[in-house]
């Protein structure tokens, strides 16, 4: 009968008990996480390989480690030709539970039907980036402008030249956004606001940061038009310089990975802990990880990848024999000869640069290749484009942006179009993945050589995809290495075209029993089992839930 004599106080005075009850839960909460010590919640990343959002927190105050895209929960809902819908901004990621249910993401990116105030605000005073492979970076564009991004001038070049020359979405905006507003009267869709500025982010380089990379965070290509839009930057500064909040003394560590820029950091307060990020032990660069190993001694906590955890018959698989075993390929092969790897691994382009010197063919690559080359050569003085070709694409429209304002302004003399291709196979290596396999169609080779160097296959649809590049390849009478198809139709990979990326599992035991610590937390793994039957002091973790370290 209350109900219906007061249909509106009763209502409103139970809804305003629950706003109090919610104001003290939150409150409780955060009293308790500033009198306690040192805590980890890994929200992503646990259980998979990818996605790595790991937080630690001390008396009020946290970072992130990573806050990653995870392949393996999106490829549940999503796929090539169905992806989530950048102007419903979290909505969709957030219902299907593939973004953690915490309040620290761009206003802006919030419809109106979806309300994430109740859910934690954690104090974040900056994520801790490893490198910029999407499994790490491609969640960043969707939280807070004030939350800055550390990471080393590497990952922070190579992001902005990713999003620079690549598609417009949520999950490429790690270096600077459109912001967004309703485009409807209900407030359900969201799209850019006309006339306003691109807002970059602040970052904080784990070196200091030098006038090309500020200059290079400051603007967009293309920006210069009266119309065009432009771009205002953030702040860029030294993380010894930010004057950061921070719940930890942090130190970074360059470590050997397939990208360069991959770093680890050691985060001191009253636990140290050591995060490896994602490195090995096999490339290049080892000695890089093998001095993180000796500095990480001092930690009680590791927090470590395992994504090739166990035994492997790939254990010993190095850069240097995989380029042995390219060279030789390329020097018997009598036509085209195509290298196919992937885009962000330059130490792997290094080697087909190498390659392709020692055998008098030229290499060339796609125009957003050369961009990146020439943005990490001439911002960090790592990589180089000296001899490499850029091939000429045939397009009904002009070139993009970022193309003819840096790429053919200097080297326009580089192109290589599909003709002289046709005419002298043999004097060319062409570095094209999968998706450029339709330029075959102007270059119509007769034979040639393809090389796959990179990983295997892990999914279904990677499967079709490989059984998609085979057809190409027979129609064009070209032979592959790397992997084939046998009579049966079954997929076969050959080794050793490719190295990985990550440390075996018994670089990672060499790795752990160096470092010692007391607790051991695998991410970044489907291989937990082997961690727990290998030590004694190993955290199972629950995403979402809090431990104290």
């Amino acid at each position: 009968m209350g109900w219906c004599r007061n249909p509106v106080t009763r209502p409103s005075i139970l809804l305003s008990h629950h706003r109090l009850y919610i104001t003290i839960l939150l409150l409780l909460d955060q009293k308790r996480r500033e009198t306690e010590i040192t805590s980890l919640t890994v929200y992503d990343g646990a259980h998979g390989i990818g996605g790595n959002k790991i937080y630690l927190e001390e008396k009020g105050k946290g970072i992130f480690l990573d806050f990653g895209k995870n392949f393996g929960k999106y490829g549940l809902f999503y796929e090539e030709f169905l992806k989530n819908r950048d102007t419903r901004g979290i909505h969709d990621l957030m219902y299907l539970d593939l973004l953690p249910r915490l309040n620290i993401y761009r206003p802006d990116l919030i419809p109106s039907d979806l309300s994430i105030s109740s859910f934690p605000s954690l104090p974040v005073s900056a994520v801790l980036l490893s490198h910029a492979h999407m499994d790490h970076c491609g969640n960043i564009g969707m939280l807070r402008k004030d939350i800055p991004l550390v990471a080393s001038a590497e990952s922070i070049v190579i992001m902005k030249g990713m999003q620079d020359s690549g598609v417009t979405s949520l999950e490429t905006d790690t270096a600077y956004f459109s912001p967004r507003q309703p485009s409807d009267e209900v407030g359900l869709y969201l799209s850019s606001v006309a006339g306003m500025s691109y807002q970059g982010r602040d970052f904080c380089s784990t070196e200091e940061p030098s006038p090309a990379l500020t200059a290079f965070l400051s603007r967009k290509p293309g920006q210069d038009g009266k119309r065009a839009k432009k771009l205002e930057p953030g702040r860029c500064c030294c993380l010894q310089e930010a004057g950061l909040s921070l719940p930890f003394e942090v130190s970074a560590h360059p470590v050997d990975h397939s990208i360069p820029g991959a770093t680890a950091y050691i985060l001191r307060g009253e636990t140290t802990v050591a995060y490896t990020g994602d490195f090995r032990l096999h490339g290049k660069n080892e000695s890089s990880s093998r001095e993180f190993i000796r500095q990480a001694k001092e930690a009680s906590v590791l927090i470590t990848e395992g994504t090739r955890a166990g035994p492997s018959e790939e254990e010993r698989t190095s850069e240097r024999s995989v380029c042995q075993a390219c060279r030789e390929s390329v020097e018997s092969s009598t036509g085209l000869v195509i290298a196919d790897f992937s885009p962000r691994n330059f130490e792997r382009l290094e080697s087909f640069q190498e390659i392709a010197k020692k055998s008098g063919r030229r290499l060339v690559a796609m125009a957003k290749d050369v961009y990146m080359l020439h943005c990490l050569q001439s911002i960090c003085g790592s990589c180089s484009t000296d001899d490499i070709g850029i091939y000429s694409e045939i397009t009904d429209r002009s070139r993009r942006k970022w193309e003819q304002e840096v790429v053919a302004s200097h080297y326009a003399d580089r192109y290589v179009d599909h003709a002289a291709i046709r005419d002298r196979p043999q004097d060319y290596i062409l570095c094209f993945s999968f998706f450029d396999m339709k330029h075959l169609l102007d270059i119509k080779p007769e034979g040639g050589t393809y090389i796959y160097s990179a990983c295997e296959a892990f999914n279904e649809e990677m499967e079709i995809d490989f059984r998609r590049l085979w057809q190409w390849l027979r129609r064009f009478g070209i032979s592959s290495r790397g992997f084939f198809l046998d009579g049966k139709g079954e997929l076969h990979f050959e080794r050793p075209y490719h190295a990985s990326g990550h440390a075996s599992g018994e670089d990672i035991t060499h790795a752990i029993e160096q470092i010692d610590p007391d607790v051991i937390v695998p991410v970044h793994t489907e291989s937990f089992d082997w961690f727990a039957e290998s030590f004694d002091n190993v955290l199972a973790v629950d995403e979402g839930k809090r431990y104290q370290i």
